[in-house]
């Protein structure tokens, strides 16, 4: 099953609840999808790291959290996916949804020089920050989407891989048994 793939990546979520200093977070988890991983609630976590993922903030980590507790996605893949926006990774990324978002806006960088003063921050936000969170979204939302529907199929496939495995195990059994 594909469960038991995942399993192997995943830390032990009851032996880290037992701990003293995270007994608080066991109230609240409601939903049993957060800590659960069946194919809803993985294909949802992939959707949510992914889309984290490209969000050019700090607060990626919070943001998983409240979309996991409210869409009941699992909470610790979630966490672990969005990872894949690292410093090693961040820079190709965000270049890539900035030339997305100032190709989608029309807009492109001119000559880029610090100064501090408001006006300069202002024109950082327009030139900058505008193409980059509007290609993040879009880029995020898409890659999101892709992911969700992958690992739905890659799930289908596998139990269909199985349930076949399973088939002919049965038939080989059943030969053997009647030609004894």
């Amino acid at each position: 099953m594909p469960r038991k793939t995942i399993r192997r990546f995943l830390p032990d979520i009851k032996g880290l609840l037992e701990r003293p200093s995270l007994r608080w977070i066991r109230s609240l988890p409601q939903d049993p999808n957060l800590l659960h991983l069946n194919r809803q609630s993985v294909s949802l976590a992939v959707f949510v790291g992914i889309f984290c993922a490209f969000i050019p903030l700090p607060i990626q980590s919070l943001l998983v959290i409240a979309l996991c507790f409210w869409i009941g996605a699992n909470l610790p893949l979630a966490m672990l996916i969005i990872w894949m926006s690292n410093p090693i990774t961040i820079p190709p990324m965000f270049f890539l949804t900035y030339k997305l978002g100032s190709s989608i806006l029309g807009t492109e960088l001119g000559e880029f020089a610090v100064t501090l003063n408001w006006q300069w921050f202002s024109q950082l936000g327009s030139e900058v920050l505008l193409p980059l969170f509007v290609g993040s979204l879009i880029a995020g939302t898409l890659l999101a989407i892709v992911g969700y529907f992958f690992v739905l199929f890659l799930w289908r496939w596998k139990v269909i891989k199985n349930w076949e495995a399973r088939k002919n195990i049965r038939a080989t059994k059943n030969r053997l048994d009647h030609d004894s």
